[in-house]
């Protein structure tokens, strides 16, 4: 295999520098740290990547220094203890050029067995320059923990968030200018329902269902089923239906269990529990912890799940006009947790009301949020100011918004001011 990983480093560096969209991040580099990026797969972890890699072009760096490889290239079997061939099969075709001075791009880096341990040498006896991007976020977190403890600096990625998907599209993003308004709310309806992988915001219409739909094949039999020697693979679908269908509300795993067993299907209750961590695991869902002043109880609440991107909610389900509420919380939830890296201080609040959305920095509680298609209905306007009276009541926060469709301006209810927004425009602000 040595052979082919030296074909594959050499075409890497001859296709240097990548034609690459920037992106509203980027990677650190000279931090002495292992930066490591996981996220979904297509979301566009290899090109932030390329983005690195093309600065480093910029400032001088030569070509030969740098070492790109994907861990899932099909020529490549890492299923044995064999990963030190990258450095092997690197160091035999520059035999001078220092290890220290080496840059070490590896996407996909849980494929390989006994990755950990590798990366580790790697960094204790040649290069402080070492990158790393995975589509499990366990398999990444729990090795870090072990084997590479104070070692690294982690950054999620995510699919486009709507600010990039404009990028992506060449619209521009004045909020305030009235004659940009209308370009930019139809790039939020497509971005609503179609999602925010690059691909697809790239790509032609007529393609993003088989795309997409190609995309969750992907994630659920080889990073899930295969990883994970998944047995029951229609449990495993029908506990996806379930979530897509329950998204954005409290999702009880017991019950998701009585149901699948009622059907006549054997399955323990912990299946349920580990197929549920291992769609997180993989980036399909992302679930949300219910708030609860007990550090101790704070995870014992029902949690909410959220898919990784609309465009599946869009693709794999067949109802979608009538969801446009949850398609539209769902966007909310992957705005709040961009800016709360792995989840952290963030929550759903309820008591008799719910709130949506709770965000904590530092312990304190700086923001609740609703997000609602909108408030046309009494009913519904009552509903969701109730749920910020009571959440502010319980926390102290003064900070409240409900997220709408198109609807802007201010209520003010028991002494509180609550901002109403439209989604466009909270994601660009």
């Amino acid at each position: 295999m040595k052979e082919i990983l030296k074909e594959i480093i050499v075409g890497n560096q001859n296709a240097m520098p990548a034609e690459v969209r920037i992106r509203s991040w980027e990677i650190p580099v000279g931090t002495d740290k292992i930066i490591t990026i996981p996220g979904v797969r297509r979301s566009g972890k290899s090109s932030h990547f390329f983005i690195a890699q093309n600065k480093l072009l910029e400032s001088g760096v030569q070509k030969e220094k740098i070492l790109f490889l994907s861990l899932d290239d099909e020529r490549l079997d890492f299923s044995g203890n064999n990963i030190g061939l990258i450095l092997d099969a690197y160091m035999e075709l520059y035999p001078k050029i220092p290890a220290k001075e080496i840059y070490f791009f590896l996407d996909e880096i849980q494929i390989a067995a006994g990755w950990e341990k590798f990366v580790r040498r790697i960094y204790d006896t040649a290069s402080k320059n070492i990158y790393l991007t995975g589509s499990n976020s366990k398999m990444l977190s729990s090795e870090i923990a072990t084997a590479l403890r104070g070692r690294t600096l982690q950054f999620e990625i995510f699919p486009l968030s709507f600010s990039e998907f404009c990028d992506f599209k060449n619209i521009e993003k004045d909020i305030y200018a009235a004659s940009k308004r209308a370009v930019l709310i139809n790039a939020f309806n497509e971005y609503l329902f179609k999602g925010g992988f690059p691909e697809i915001a790239l790509g032609k219409e007529v393609f993003h269902e088989p795309i997409l739909q190609e995309y969750y094949y992907v994630m659920i039999f080889k990073d899930l089923v295969e990883r994970y020697k998944v047995k029951n693979v229609n449990v495993l679908r029908y506990l996806v239906k379930r979530l897509l269908a329950n998204l954005t509300k409290p999702t009880s795993a017991n019950k998701i269990f009585n149901e699948i067993k009622s059907a006549g299907i054997a399955i323990s209750k912990n299946t349920v529990y580990e197929l549920l961590g291992q769609l997180e695991n993989i980036y399909m869902f992302l679930s949300l912890p219910k708030f609860n002043a007990s550090s101790i109880k704070e995870f014992s609440g029902t949690p909410k799940y959220y898919v990784i991107d609309n465009g599946f909610n869009y693709a794999l389900q067949s109802v979608v006009s009538e969801n446009r509420g949850s398609f539209l919380e769902n966007l909310v939830y992957l705005h709040l947790r961009r800016k709360h890296p792995f989840g952290k201080g963030l929550f759903y609040f309820k008591e008799k009301y719910e709130c949506d959305f709770m965000c904590l920095e530092k312990q304190s509680v700086s923001e609740l949020i609703q997000a609602c298609w909108s408030l046309e209905s009494p009913e519904t306007r009552k509903r969701e100011i109730n749920g910020l009276l009571e959440a502010a009541k319980a926390t102290g926060c003064k900070n409240l918004k409900i997220i709408t469709n198109d609807f802007e301006g201010y209520i003010k209810e028991e002494g509180l001011e609550i901002s109403v927004l439209p989604a466009w425009k909270f994601f660009l602000l």
